[in-house]
């Protein structure tokens, strides 16, 4: 394990609180430390103070090395340090995260992989690999894992919101889940969190 693996595996470890944090955490059928969602940010933070400048490599192995363990507050770190060092990512993370997402669990961790990471990264790409981009995240509505299809319909909420998405794209990709018989749960309430939030 990297020096910085290991300090926040070990601070999140002493983090364990007394009463059980209220989350999905326990739902998602990962191993838990009991560590608050502050203090896996205030970790994540200290480890980001401690070993600064972190190149693009270094931050994604990292983030790479805390999900590998099945524990939901390594994994919750990692999401934390990619939503803090998301203008350092581009297209070639994509796999990387898809392969989060595939194996979430957990809507606390796909929701802001979905709209705080793989979202604001591919706003930021240029033409060419956005296009590429949305080409995989067309592919993730129609595969079968509730969480990546939930993760393409949640990536565009940012710009949506804020008037700079596609709400045409957005429809499509709406249209396909919603023409299925039996579309999860999962899937069609992010369709209706990206519905609340578009402006009126």
């Amino acid at each position: 394990m990297s020096e910085a693996g290991q300090f926040i595996d070990a601070a999140l470890q002493r983090e364990t609180s007394w009463s059980p944090p209220t989350d999905d955490r326990e739902s998602s059928g990962l191993r838990s430390y009991g560590a608050s969602v502050g203090a896996v940010r205030g970790t994540v933070r200290d480890a980001l103070r401690k070993f600064r400048a972190l190149s693009h490599d270094e931050i994604t192995a990292l983030a790479s090395e805390l999900w590998s363990v099945p524990v939901f507050e390594r994994r919750l770190a990692a999401v934390v340090l990619l939503q803090s060092n998301v203008a350092l990512l581009d297209n070639s993370d994509l796999t990387r995260l898809e392969g989060f997402i595939r194996d979430g669990r957990a809507r606390s961790l796909v929701d802001p992989l979905a709209t705080d990471v793989v979202g604001p990264m591919i706003e930021a790409l240029d033409d060419t690999g956005r296009t590429r981009a949305h080409v995989a995240l067309d592919r993730w509505i129609v595969e079968n894992n509730v969480w990546l299809r939930r993760a393409a319909i949640l990536a565009p909420l940012r710009a949506l919101r804020s008037g700079t998405g596609d709400p045409d794209r957005f429809a499509r990709q709406a249209r396909v889940i919603l023409a299925e018989p039996y579309a999860s749960d999962v899937v069609s309430e992010a369709i209706d969190t990206v519905l609340d939030a578009l402006p009126r």
